[in-house]
């Protein structure tokens, strides 16, 4: 990867006005590819997670880790929007840029006089991104929603678990970041198509959808006739190679998903007969003698411990992996996880702080190169970008209409 390579998306302007995880997440997939993104807060009520994460000191700056995990490479302006001069001030920001994205819930813009009509007579080529738990349509458009909200009205948390201890939430925030995810995307394809049709649009991107596309393979399999999935815990109950099992010292996953994958690993457990057996077989044909081969594996995998073994599968050419903690890979892979994460030097606390970037790379790809910013930290440098004066911004200031970010500690 060419460090100095320009990137896809630099000269893009985006306005992000998002709060929370889902919103956030999408800006912040086109921050690292190099748009100019400008966080747009309120005066007096920022985001909600700058106050949330486990280290209480960071909350209290208003820079908790809940808010810095999605929020590094953008620009930050505080502004009233419900006053005429911030209206003013967001609607010269959209006369410039191309990408305006919004959580809030509807009816509020409506409110704002900055309905989606009026956005787009300023800019018509201007696309609109609204994130939402249930879309701009239909009897639930304006109803609440968090990411574990969405888990227990889309059937993940049903799934999700033991017979015995289901339902169960899924540890991380997966439904904020998918739908983070689907609106980067949603909003490049809209960029692309305006390339070809010079016009903005508007586009609707909803939790629980982002929810029920995690759940692709298992919807198909439920309409197509099959019964509704159960949770299962760390089991495939049909498919003796795709399962978790105790070791020695531990549990380790196994991913011999196929006949002949499966026909590996019993040869390189000394069984050649089942591995002749199974090599040909189809998923069917391996779920007809499931309980048979599952017991035998749980006996042997037990004579060893999952580091053992997961060496000796991985070396074999079989998907294996020990059960980790999320400290213990961090620890393992440190040296290996350099494209994924970033460390800053923490603004005005001597700290450093460690922030994932993302999943791929490529020439002029994904690269973080500034800190989350505090609240309003770049007020004036945006506002000046504007043409007003500094006697404009401090009267603006005073009058509590924008806010400017206080004194580094």
């Amino acid at each position: 990867m060419t460090e100095g390579a320009p990137q896809p998306l630099a000269g893009l302007r985006v306005l992000d006005l998002t709060h929370v995880l889902a919103g956030p997440f999408c800006t912040y997939q086109l921050a690292v590819l190099g748009a100019d993104v400008i966080k747009v807060e309120p005066v007096d009520r920022p985001d909600m997670v700058r106050e949330e994460g486990p280290d209480t000191a960071r909350n209290s700056r208003g820079m908790g880790t809940h808010y810095m995990a999605q929020n590094a490479n953008k620009r930050a302006l505080a502004v009233d929007l419900k006053s005429e001069e911030g209206k003013e001030i967001l609607l010269a920001l959209i006369s410039g840029a191309d990408v305006l994205v919004e959580n809030y819930r509807g009816g509020v813009l409506d409110g704002l006089s900055l309905c989606y009509d009026r956005l787009h007579d300023v800019n018509p080529r201007l696309v609109i991104c609204h994130v939402s738990g249930f879309g701009m349509a239909g009897k639930d458009a304006n109803r609440p929603a968090y990411d574990n909200v969405i888990q227990a009205m889309s059937g993940i948390m049903a799934m999700t678990g033991t017979p015995e201890a289901a339902p169960l939430i899924v540890g991380a925030p997966v439904v904020d970041y998918a739908t983070g995810l689907q609106g980067a995307f949603a909003v490049m394809a809209a960029l692309r198509q305006r390339d070809v049709t010079n016009k903005g649009q508007i586009v609707d991107v909803s939790m629980l959808d982002a929810a029920m596309m995690l759940l692709t393979v298992n919807i198909t399999n439920f309409l197509v006739g099959c019964a509704e999935p159960n949770p299962r815990g760390n089991l495939d109950i049909e498919n003796p190679g795709y399962s978790c099992y105790e070791t020695a010292d531990g549990l380790l996953m196994l991913g011999a998903y196929t006949g002949r994958q499966q026909a590996v690993l019993w040869r390189l457990l000394g069984d050649e007969d089942r591995a002749d057996a199974v090599a040909a077989l189809s998923f069917d044909g391996l779920r007809e003698r499931g309980r048979e081969d599952r017991e035998k594996l749980a006996a042997i995998f037990k004579t060893r411990t999952a580091a053992q073994w997961e060496e000796d599968l991985t070396r074999a050419g079989i998907a294996a992996a020990r059960v980790r903690s999320m400290k213990e890979v961090l620890n393992e892979r440190s040296g290996k996880l350099s494209g994924l994460l970033h460390t800053f030097a923490e603004p005005g606390t001597g700290g450093r702080v460690t922030l994932p970037v993302a999943a791929f790379s490529f020439d002029g790809g994904p690269r973080l190169t500034s800190p989350p910013p505090r609240h309003g930290e770049h007020t004036t440098d945006i506002l000046r970008e504007l043409g007003m004066s500094t006697a404009t911004i401090s009267d603006l200031a005073k009058r509590g209409i924008v806010a400017e970010a206080p004194p580094k500690n």
